[in-house]
């Protein structure tokens, strides 16, 4: 049903994890894909896979938490593809720690990364948006958006902000046609999460990819296609009558646990 055919959209953190999944889902769905990364590697190497799928897909270096930079690529987008119709604001960093040991320096970094990039996107965004009258708009938070999670205190600053955000544009621009949810992603089996057990669980990862993937009660870790899929169909216009939503897709963790 999800035809996105011609559409133009920008992902933010589509090298690879949940992000690199967006991607090839919006592009086989017949979106023009321009790829947001500070990786050149794995920014390069999706927007490669994409073309060799017969997929339109663009990568564009940039560190997105240069305003400027962000205001300028976004320039360089609407003019080399005519328009912008989708964005997804999926680029973030994760932090451990509670509000005893979360360092200034942390603070700011989880500000920068996760909540400023977000404001720049759309800052630069909707004006574009605008001239293409309207678009969608999908912003990555996280469970911990809306639960406490343990030693996650920066983390939880900046998906809560996130949160936040979507539901002010989704109010300022309901009458433009311009679209803003948000999903809320449970533990999600990437990249991330194997390099986390092996730097702190080594020879016990089996064991303790196990007790991670039992947190959720469905009894798994989410794969990042599901959460593309989502992502996707709120971008489309079969979610037309959707704006100012979160939805959480966490395998039951924010609502079953007990």
């Amino acid at each position: 049903m999800i035809d996105l055919t011609n559409k133009v959209a920008i992902v933010t953190g589509g090298g690879k994890g949940i992000g690199e999944s967006v991607c090839k889902v919006l592009a086989k769905q017949g979106a023009i894909v321009h790829i947001l990364d500070i990786d050149k590697e794995n920014g390069k190497s999706t927007a490669n896979t994409i073309k060799n799928s017969n997929g339109i897909a663009f990568f564009h270096y940039c560190d997105l938490t240069q305003h400027e930079a962000v205001g300028e690529l976004f320039q360089q987008i609407n003019e080399q593809s005519g328009s912008l119709d989708i964005l997804v604001n999926n680029a973030g960093i994760a932090h451990i720690g509670n509000v005893e040991t979360t360092t200034p320096e942390d603070m700011e970094r989880l500000f920068n990364v996760n909540v400023k990039t977000v404001y720049s996107c759309l800052h630069f965004g909707i004006p574009h948006m605008r001239k293409s009258d309207g678009g969608a708009i999908v912003n990555v938070a996280s469970v911990a958006s809306v639960v406490g999670l343990a030693d996650r205190f920066s983390y939880t600053m900046s998906k809560g902000a996130i949160y936040s955000m979507t539901l002010a544009v989704a109010k300022d621009y309901v009458n433009e046609n311009i679209r803003c949810n948000s999903v809320g992603p449970g533990r999600i089996h990437t990249s991330f999460v194997d390099n986390y057990l092996k730097n702190n669980y080594p020879e016990r990862e089996v064991e303790m990819f196990d007790t991670l993937s039992k947190t959720q009660p469905i009894g798994r870790m989410g794969k990042p296609i599901e959460i593309a899929n989502l992502i996707a169909y709120l971008c489309s216009d079969e979610a037309a009558f959707t704006t100012g939503s979160y939805y959480p897709i966490d395998g039951g963790f924010t609502t079953l646990n007990t």
